[in-house]
């Protein structure tokens, strides 16, 4: 199975590295986990790298630091049942060739796409953030 090329909206399994881990020191995530691909970058011809939110069981702190994944959504990805979040307060800046990303599934290296209306609510989220501060853990390439 060839890895597809980074899209936003592609929702990929990696080993996200929240930013309280890196600033105790971690240089890799605890577990991998689903992250949506908010924005893929290539400059010059150089490695494409990608921005990547989180996406968690765990209910956020603060409402709008996070989307709720649909449950239909969630069962078109093949994701469990329980309620999810993608989290848009941080976000992981990764190579695409990071070995961290990892298939997905037995079948593909993704889990699937989210829909426009979703794409479109993490981003503005995330850009909200962003305009008080980068909240951003560059991975190693």
């Amino acid at each position: 199975m060839d890895k597809p090329a980074p899209a936003q909206g592609l929702v990929i399994r990696y080993d996200y590295l929240w930013r309280d881990e890196a600033n105790r020191g971690r240089a890799e995530g605890a577990k991998d986990r689903p992250c949506a691909i908010v924005l893929a970058i290539t400059r010059n011809g150089a490695t494409t790298r990608v921005l990547l939110a989180p996406i968690t069981h765990t209910p956020p702190d603060n409402p709008g630091d996070a989307i709720e994944i649909p449950p239909r959504v969630k069962a078109a990805l093949g994701l469990d049942r329980d309620r999810s979040w993608i989290i848009t307060r941080e976000l992981n800046s990764v190579a695409w060739s990071d070995p961290g990303i990892t298939p997905a599934t037995a079948t593909g290296w993704a889990y699937g796409m989210l829909p426009a209306r979703l794409v479109k609510a993490v981003v503005d989220s995330v850009l909200a953030h962003q305009q008080r501060g980068p909240a951003i853990v560059k991975r190693a390439e």
